[in-house]
């Protein structure tokens, strides 16, 4: 569904803003936030140096906080024709509605002054949307492995039969990389610097000059404008611009959190193939326009597509952050301007669907059993070996023995389609000397899924509830009308 204004059918329109991303996460990325928020900065500028001495007026500053809205871009655009600038279309623009205004908005300042800062302020503002999104993920994920810690399932290596595990530590394993995305996510969030007012080259040369060289209003400033947007730091020292790498760390936690949502939905992909979990599948879904019985695990795919398109994005800001020249270079800009949006928007709608399909995850324990039932003979070998010894065997006799019959089940199994026999074989063989109820309780499947259930409950106390708990402080987003 749309979450954005009717657009031309003539013209491009971004999948991302039409089909994928939460109004929320488009709005923080759309001009409407953006260039009111150049507005906010140059309102927080004028009361921070009227405050500290300069002559700026009440009435300048009121008169600008009642234009910080009404953004008309046509007249922007009329400007940034003529002059090929576009902090200075806005500067004109504004100064256009607030002629008393007009002489200080940007006083001292450069174009990084509200390019950077509002990036900044929409990366912060997006990763907590981020965060929020995962926190939801992660509450629904644990009811999830707590409902099926008991429930034993075929491990897979090489996605070839292994030991068993069980349905919820496997969603542990999920759970695991989920969390450690977001110990990422919330340090970005908690820690990012503003950039603050450093001037033209990151000297405060053109403070230094309206405060008549006082180095104390200067650094002052410097804070007093952070704290008002939200920020508690500056970056220490800067060019013209923050270092790119900043850049390069949010996307380097979007890609991350992409990484895991691939591997999960592709997990999930394989376990509908195997008939074992599926993702939500509605009444009314359509699986094949032209096979009307299958069930396509469609959302799953959705999200590897997504977070293939994410984790590409990542090497641009490694690419620009390598590239800048000494204090300042333009070839970031357009680069910026498409991918950190982009990967922010495209990371949000793969945790919508995320969301989605692993609260309304579907499990067919029959299934999993059936297919235990196909492979746990061959898995306890070993110990039917080590209980026929105990009653006399002859360890090697033994090994060599089921061997033969391993080898000749599993042909029989893949050649001609049998049951999986190897039980009767041994109970038939005096060899063992093991009767069937004897063999059915080697086979006890609690004895083959180790400390799964253990692992489980230990994992999500010591280390998902600590998390969960932090719901409380960043609060929770309403339920997106996305077509999912």
């Amino acid at each position: 569904m749309k979450n954005q204004k009717d657009h031309s059918k003539d013209t491009y329109v971004n999948p991302l803003l039409e089909r994928y991303a939460s109004r929320e996460m488009s709005y923080i990325f759309s001009p409407d936030y953006k260039f009111s928020t150049w507005r906010k900065l140059w309102v927080a500028l004028a009361e921070c140096e009227k405050e500290l001495g300069l002559p700026i007026t009440e009435e300048q500053i009121t008169e600008m906080k009642s234009h910080i809205f009404d953004i008309d871009y046509e007249v922007v655009r009329k400007y940034e024709t003529q002059k090929r600038h576009d902090v200075m279309a806005h500067i004109l623009a504004f100064g256009d509605l607030c002629p008393k205004a007009r002489p200080i908005i940007h006083l001292g300042a450069t174009s990084a002054y509200v390019g950077d800062n509002t990036d900044l302020i929409q990366m912060k503002e997006g990763m907590l949307i981020i965060i929020k999104r995962l926190l939801a993920i992660i509450s629904s994920l644990k009811d999830f492995a707590l409902r099926n810690k008991d429930l034993p399932t075929l491990g897979f290596t090489h996605f070839q039969p292994a030991q068993l595990t069980t349905v919820g530590k496997r969603a542990c394993l999920w759970l695991y990389d989920i969390y450690m995305d977001i110990l990422e996510a919330e340090r970005f969030y908690l820690n990012l610097p503003f950039l603050g007012v450093k001037g033209t080259t990151g000297t405060q040369a053109s403070y230094m000059s309206l405060f008549d060289r006082d180095t104390e209003k200067v650094k002052k400033l410097d804070k007093m404008v952070a704290l008002k947007m939200g920020f508690e730091k500056t970056v220490p020292v800067s060019g013209q611009t923050y270092s790119r790498k900043i850049d390069y760390f949010a996307l380097s936690i979007l890609s991350g959190i992409s990484q895991t949502f691939h591997k999960i939905s592709n997990d999930i992909r394989l376990l509908m193939h195997l008939g074992e979990i599926e993702e939500p599948f509605e009444k009314e879904q359509v699986g094949s326009s032209a096979m009307a019985y299958k069930r396509n695990p469609m959302r799953s795919e959705r999200i590897t597509s997504l977070a293939r398109y994410v984790i590409s994005l990542s090497s641009s800001p490694a690419n620009t952050a390598a590239e800048q020249w000494f204090e300042r270079t333009l070839d970031d800009s357009a680069n910026k301007r498409l991918c950190i949006p982009e990967a922010f928007l495209a990371t949000d709608a793969i945790l919508i669907i995320g969301l989605n399909v692993l609260s309304g995850l579907v499990v067919y324990p029959k299934v999993i059993q059936k297919h235990i039932e196909e492979e746990l003979p061959f898995m306890a070998t070993e110990n039917i070996i080590m209980e026929a010894v105990k009653k006399g065997g002859d360890r090697q006799k033994l090994h060599e023995r089921i061997r033969q019959y391993s080898m000749e089940t599993r042909e029989k199994i893949k050649t001609e389609g049998k049951k999986n026999n190897l039980l009767d074989k041994i109970s038939q063989d005096p060899l063992f000397n093991l009767d069937e109820n004897e063999l059915k309780k080697i086979l006890d499947i609690c004895d083959f899924i180790g400390r799964a259930p253990q692992q489980v409950d230990e994992f999500i106390e010591e280390y998902i509830n600590p998390v969960l708990e932090k719901s409380k402080i960043y609060g929770k987003l309403e339920t997106q009308d996305l077509t999912v």
